[in-house]
């Protein structure tokens, strides 16, 4: 394998060693590490409970960039450590193949109130330990390092991802061990047969020392034969990388994403992290409630079946379910449950624990990756671990709850609304404990993947902060939807979902949608409830040293007047923080001055009437233009270097200028560059673009030249003609 792909080892090395200076001083270790944050003009994730980092272990600090952010971010901040600590080896740019940390667990401890006395001292003393077995295999430094290895293992925060950390700091001395790693070398077309079975058992839970020694000699030794291609840890761990991610590719989804992540791409919230919310029962009639609790455990049955990360897709476990349980059943909602909890539950969702229909016996915060412990006597061997922060009973008079073992809530907001209520008193201490550390997002990423030019992006920045309401319009395929939530997440600096809330508008849309209103409950009467509008701002409320975005999609199809009722006065700039008397409840209500309105609508949809003037002169507006002359869209055309495409782009961009001239038409219905993004050079070819032809571009001239046969005759032959 190309030296190239490794060119991070020595840098990693480098800094490792750099880092045991600090072993006795771990205060010089937080300032530097501040200092490297203040070079970089970035902000330091979140790493203790209160706002003073006390203590760190050498793990964490690499930890820092190597988790779920961009490989810009990595660098930089790899780069200000390479300053600050005085690595001489390269800063690596590519990170291909190296394990990372999930966002939400980028620490190797616990928080300072729920961290045992020494585990960060423990910590510096297994990364010490394992400095000198990797230069001296000793029998001596063996048994060191296993003593601390094993104290370690048994500590809050550590599971796989110590061997990803023993990795990093020594790849040629340390097998990782993550899910990627492990998925890999327990098939038998990658490893030997008896290597295979050798192993079998001591990979379902976070093996000790003597069984991690044993299992990355044994490996050493596979590799060493030249049987294989890889022949050392970091090129089977870049192996493994390159086989799990074209794996994922053909499944339509990243690793580190489920399929409900990657399915967001078409609402620009590809990459996004979400906290989801799950109903669970803990066995029949949550007979296992009290263990589970107890063990502070969330565990399924189904146990013949395995490790289901084996599995490649819901339809192999329910065929594997069918096989060792037999029976009449399909198993689908089994194996969707089993899978969910293993590939789509995360480290942070909440999780409701019910009985029944109409009872909730306990909340949690999940805190670990799916684990599966055969050796587990009762048959529920697929593990998460759960904090638990409440135990009790409540009645949900008016819902009835799915009977499913599992089911993702998340999209049924008012059961979702009604469980958060039961607990909203005394949640807010631990969800803060569970915070979310969101990806960095920057106006440099911004330009890269929204097509715009750097003095729009900053104009645009500049009317939203100061008007605090603005339209985006532009013709359908001009990627308004994308630039708005982009836009958010670069003026926050951060994908942080909880700060961004989207609707759209149509012509049911009302007032009790919006703010409030009474609706019926399932128990024949009647009862006030919130609308999105109104939660939003209660949100931002209590954070206002933070921005909060609510995106209006299609906010031209309501009726707006019936839609915003009083709160036209209050969206105004100079209006904002001043309470009117709502019309239902009578109490008093201000819009936060840290909430922006961003509305987006088509100038192509000769269905709809003109805006409220009312509503019009409190919004600013600003035209989204196709992107085919953007520094960024040529940068696109030429990664994808095809003739045929640069053909059409160009005959597009004519077809664009006979739009424009067009008095019935107009630039506003000029054809967006959204209908070209998202190809690859490989999958990029004539069937593509003909689809894109023929099921878009021509229908689209249908309908602006219904009564000039001959012009969309033309222009869909000059279409045709550019890509033949």
């Amino acid at each position: 394998m190309a030296r190239e792909q490794f060119g991070w080892i020595d840098f990693y090395t480098e800094l490792a060693t750099e880092l045991l200076g600090f072993k006795a001083d771990r205060t010089l270790l937080i300032r530097k590490l501040q200092q490297v944050y203040s070079n970089i003009e970035m902000k330091m994730p979140k790493l203790e409970s209160g706002d003073e980092l006390i203590d760190i272990d050498p793990f964490t600090v690499f930890g820092l960039f190597n988790k779920g952010i961009t490989n810009e971010n990595r660098t930089l901040i790899a780069k200000g450590m390479a300053d600050e600590f005085g690595v001489k080896a390269d800063v690596p740019s590519d990170y291909a193949g190296i394990p990372v940390l999930n966002n939400l667990k980028a620490t190797f401890y616990f928080f300072k109130d729920d961290r045992g006395k020494h585990d960060i001292d423990n910590l510096w003393e297994v990364f010490d330990a394992a400095l000198k077995l990797a230069e001296n295999d000793t029998a001596e430094n063996r048994q060191t390092f296993s003593n601390f290895y094993d104290i370690v293992r048994g500590q809050l925060g550590i599971r796989w991802n110590i061997t990803m950390a023993l990795y990093w700091v020594r790849p040629y001395s340390f097998l990782n061990l993550d899910s990627r790693n492990r998925q890999f070398i327990m098939n038998p077309e990658n490893m030997p047969a008896d290597f295979v079975t050798d192993m079998k058992g001591k990979l379902n839970k976070v093996p000790t020392a003597a069984e991690y020694l044993e299992i990355r000699d044994s490996c050493a030794a596979v590799l060493q034969s030249g049987k294989y291609e890889y022949r050392s840890f970091p090129e089977l761990s870049y192996h493994a990388w390159v086989v799990s991610e074209k794996d994922n590719l053909e499944n339509g989804y990243s690793v580190g994403k489920s399929r409900r992540e990657s399915a967001g791409a078409a609402l620009a919230d590809e990459g996004v992290d979400q906290v989801h919310y799950w109903l669970y029962a803990p066995g029949h009639g949550a007979e296992k409630w009290e263990e589970m609790y107890q063990d502070g455990n969330a565990a399924l049955g189904w146990g013949e079946i395995g490790d289901v990360l084996a599995y490649s897709g819901k339809d192999e476990i329910r065929k594997k379910m069918k096989e060792v349980y037999g029976g009449s059943s399909s198993y689908r909602n089994s194996a969707h449950a089993v899978w969910q909890f293993a590939r789509e539950m995360k480290v942070g969702d909440i999780i409701f624990a019910k009985k029944g229909k109409t009872e909730i016996v306990g909340r949690g915060v999940v805190e670990s990756d799916y684990i599966y412990e055969e050796s587990r006597p009762d048959y529920y061997p697929h593990l998460r671990k759960i904090k638990w922060t409440h135990k009790g009973n409540w009645i949900l008079d008016d819902k009835q709850l799915a009977m499913k073992t599992l089911t993702d809530i998340t999209p049924y907001e008012d059961v979702v609304s009604k469980l958060k209520a039961l607990f909203e008193d005394d949640a807010q201490e631990e969800e803060e404990e569970a915070q979310i550390i969101y990806k960095p997002y920057s106006p440099e990423e911004f330009l890269r993947e929204v097509f715009m030019s750097e003095d729009q992006y900053h104009m645009l920045v500049s009317l939203v902060r100061s008007k605090k309401n603005v339209i985006l319009q532009g013709a359908p395929g001009v990627g308004k939807t994308f630039v708005a939530k982009r836009l958010a997440y670069s003026m926050m600096g951060e994908k942080d979902t909880e700060r961004v809330e989207m609707v759209q508008f149509h012509q049911s849309y009302s007032y009790e949608d919006f703010i409030e209103g009474f609706r019926p409950t399932t128990a024949g009467g009647f009862e006030l409830k919130k609308g999105a509008f109104y939660k939003f701002c209660k949100r931002a409320e209590i954070d206002s040293d933070n921005e909060y975005f609510f995106i209006i999609d299609e906010i031209n199809r309501g009726n707006l007047s019936k839609i915003f009722g009083e709160l036209f006065m209050l969206i105004e700039n100079d209006k904002r923080d001043i309470e009117l008397q709502l019309l239902y409840s009578g109490e008093k209500f201000a819009v936060p001055g840290n909430v922006y309105l961003i509305g987006m609508m088509n100038t192509a949809d000769r269905s709809l009437a003109m805006l409220d003037y009312a509503l019009r002169r409190r919004f600013a507006f600003v035209e989204i233009r196709p992107g085919f002359d953007t520094d960024g869209f040529r940068e696109y055309r030429m990664s994808l270097d095809n003739d045929k495409f640069n053909r059409l782009i160009a005959c597009v961009e004519s077809l664009n200028r006979v739009i424009a001239d067009d008095e019935s038409l107009g630039e506003g219905f000029c054809i967006g560059h959204s209908y070209f993004c998202n190809f690859t050079a490989d999958e990029l070819d004539e069937q593509r673009l003909t689809a894109v032809v023929e099921f878009e571009l021509i229908p689209l001239l249908k309908e602006y030249w219904f009564d000039e046969p001959m012009k969309i005759k033309d222009w869909s032959e000059k279409l045709r003609g550019a890509i033949r």
